[in-house]
């Protein structure tokens, strides 16, 4: 199976199954890269803080990366476009097809009981799995860990810069009275991260 068809395929499913937007996707996602060995545990949390990072939505952002380096490694700069446009359009498809369903079929869709006790059903799944994927990256970006039962190794740069991102934000919510942009912090902590990491 060409590269191209089984980048499609997997964000296919991918965004077949996914509820909760894109925070609820980045552990399927993190599992079918790290299984077909596209990427490793540290360039998946590259490729999260470069998609939060980019206007988009996250799932999106991060199929549309994935799919460009995978494509690039076969085609060079045409695979990369084919790669970043079969993975994107994998993810999408789902998606659109269902609200071009609902939208047509079943307007009230919402009004009925069973829908209803359907999204209930799901919600504490998706907090589950968000909740999860945040552990598991703080693990990894911070402690240096893949797994509870594995060495603790810190990162205390990434400590510092966490730190110092909480300190900035509280201080300035007292000073000025408003919350500080997130645009601010990324452009903070990519600062912090190029003189920390380049000592």
């Amino acid at each position: 199976m060409s590269i191209y068809l089984l980048l499609f395929l997997t964000f296919l499913k991918i965004g077949s199954v996914s509820f909760g937007g894109g925070y609820g996707m980045i552990s399927l996602v993190r599992e079918e890269v790290l299984l077909n060995g596209w990427l490793t545990d540290a360039e998946f949390m590259n490729f999260i803080a470069v998609a939060e990072s980019t206007p988009g939505p996250i799932a999106i952002n991060m199929a549309t990366f994935i799919g460009s380096t995978q494509g690039a490694l076969q085609g060079g700069i045409w695979g990369s476009l084919l790669g970043a446009t079969l993975a994107t359009l994998g993810v999408v498809l789902p998606s659109f097809i269902i609200i071009l369903i609902i939208a047509s079929i079943a307007k009230n869709l919402l009004s009925f009981k069973g829908v209803k006790a359907f999204l209930y059903g799901i919600k504490p799944t998706v907090a589950g799995l968000i909740v999860g994927t945040g552990l598991t990256m703080i693990a990894s970006a911070v402690l240096g860990t893949k797994t509870l039962s594995a060495a603790v190794n810190f990162d205390y740069k990434a400590l510092i810069i966490f730190g110092l991102i909480v300190a900035v934000s509280i201080i300035y919510n007292r000073v000025k009275k408003v919350k500080i942009s997130p645009i601010l912090l990324i452009v903070i902590s990519a600062i912090l991260g190029l003189i920390l990491y380049s000592i």
